[in-house]
């Protein structure tokens, strides 16, 4: 009976992880780790980034909430605009991303907020999209489904960071062809994100909530 039990078990449990969706890593290549899995009720991978950098906790914030010039390091990025500052980790913005011709553009308006757990020190960034935020513009699909999250780990003297995105582009776009590209912007946005990052004015950035 003892025996039945346990085999039981194990094959209850094996079934629930066959069932959950695992992250399957598809590249790593100057620091950057990229996996995808595949969405419950959803046609397109969701994406998780992993990195290390030679940086403090609120230099990278800084660079995450400074919307404006997310064009100089995000993938793909035509335009980013503050619509919004409710504090300096709290941020409403505009952004339309850049699509190559017969495809349409497409835009979203996020809500980015940074916290710190006072124990660990660990910062999240979470970024849902708020679609009725501002009217659609014409000839534009807006993204009315987008979850972004960052994750940043202190690590003596550098940090680790841990990006997630689900998203689903809307329109017509085929699922298969976002899937087959699905790791081209991460790549580049983190090559130009370790740049980025160190560009002084991040270096003396300062926050009231957040402590390196």
């Amino acid at each position: 009976m003892k025996n039945l039990l346990i085999t039981g078990m194990a094959l209850l449990f094996s079934l629930m992880s066959y069932g959950q969706p695992t992250w399957t890593l598809k590249h790593n290549k100057d620091g950057i780790q990229i996996y995808t899995k595949t969405i419950e009720n959803s046609d397109y991978k969701g994406i998780k980034v992993k990195c290390s950098l030679p940086a403090t906790l609120t230099q990278f914030t800084a660079v995450i909430m400074d919307v404006n010039t997310a064009g100089e390091w995000l993938y793909a990025t035509k335009s980013s605009t503050l619509l919004k500052q409710v504090s300096p980790t709290d941020v409403y913005y505009y952004s339309e991303v850049g699509l190559p011709w017969p495809l349409s553009n497409r835009d979203f308006i996020c809500h980015l907020t940074a916290s710190q757990d006072p124990r660990t020190k660990v910062v999240t960034i979470d970024g849902p999209v708020v679609p009725n935020y501002m009217p659609e513009k014409e000839g534009i699909v807006r993204v009315t489904h987008s979850s972004g999250k960052w994750v940043i780990t202190p690590a003596g003297s550098q940090i680790n960071i841990e990006y997630t995105l689900e998203a689903d582009p809307g329109g017509s776009l085929p699922a298969w062809m976002v899937n087959l590209f699905v790791t081209k912007g991460p790549m580049e946005s983190f090559k130009k994100l370790k740049v980025q990052v160190n560009k002084p004015e991040y270096r003396k950035a300062q926050y009231a909530l957040i402590k390196n």
